[in-house]
């Protein structure tokens, strides 16, 4: 089963992964302002199906493969809470802003709470790219094949 959970995270580090997932968001909450139903379930599909869509990658350059590894890291092994979970803990109100001002047909606060939900991920995902880049040697079973 591990090595199933490890695989499945390697073809989640390819950095089309990745960005193809952060572009499904906006596409989602487009889906759901224009009343788009298919659109909708396709987005959803997509982002269920999308980290086992990609071969992994051949190295650890991009800056989306280290958030992944870095992520995945991250959660295996912080021992308690950190400031930067709050990132996290507030994106999902603001995620459920997006998506009632989507529904309500409120296009600016669509925008807004779109961005703003983005932005949140952002901001921790580039904490856990960092975090990866500074414990690859104290995880280094967390370290894929194809970045040693």
């Amino acid at each position: 089963m591990r090595d199933f959970r490890n695989g499945l995270w390697e073809r989640h580090a390819n950095p089309r992964s990745g960005w193809s997932r952060v572009l499904s968001f906006p596409v989602l909450m487009y889906a759901i302002y224009a009343r788009r139903p298919r659109l909708v379930l396709g987005a959803l599909g997509f982002i269920a199906v999308n980290p086992v869509l990609f071969s992994p990658p051949e190295d650890a350059d991009a800056w989306m493969t280290r958030v992944v590894l870095g992520e995945r890291m991250y959660y295996r092994h912080k021992d308690g809470r950190r400031a930067v979970d709050l990132l996290n803990y507030i994106n999902g109100p603001i995620t459920a802003c997006a998506v009632h001002s989507a529904y309500r047909r409120r296009p600016l606060r669509t925008v807004f709470f779109t961005g703003l939900s983005m932005a949140t991920k952002f901001l921790f995902v580039a904490y856990v790219a960092a975090y990866y880049d500074r414990n690859q040697e104290r995880y280094p079973e967390d370290v894929p094949h194809f970045d040693r």
